[in-house]
């Protein structure tokens, strides 16, 4: 069992920068693939990157690439997402996610298994964030 918390999240001013992060208990995240998705009231979860266990391979959301960037630390088994350059459309409670099934995230823009999200494991609750403009 991999139990997940985020933290970090806040009220920030459009163009500005926010780092959430994300630290896990019960297992070692090291072998596994980890991941951040959004949900901003009333739309859909919304994936916006994913790392594999050597920190190497990178995936990002079309909306965030160029903005956004994830990284990990094994030895304090934890996952961040800095976030700069934020619009108000990036307001959104964000969750982290753990595949522990793979050490490498499943590549999100050639996936066509269904919902992206349902390659996950384990959630944590989520860190919200506000953009205001």
């Amino acid at each position: 069992q991999v139990h997940l918390v985020e933290s970090g999240g806040g009220l920030v001013q459009a163009g500005g920068s926010l780092t959430v992060s994300c630290t896990a208990s019960g297992r070692t995240l090291s072998s596994y693939a980890l991941a951040w998705f959004r949900q901003a009231p009333g739309k859909d979860r919304e994936f916006v990157a994913a790392i594999g266990w050597h920190g190497y391979t990178k995936y990002y959301g079309v909306s965030v690439k160029g903005r956004f960037t994830i990284s990990r630390d094994n030895a304090k088994n934890t996952v961040d997402l800095q976030m700069n350059n934020l619009d108000p459309e990036d307001t959104a409670v964000y969750y982290c996610a753990c595949d522990a099934k793979r050490v490498l995230p499943i590549n999100y823009e050639t996936y066509t298994g269904g919902d992206y999200s349902d390659l996950y494991d384990y959630w944590g609750q989520g860190a919200r964030v506000t953009v205001i403009s």
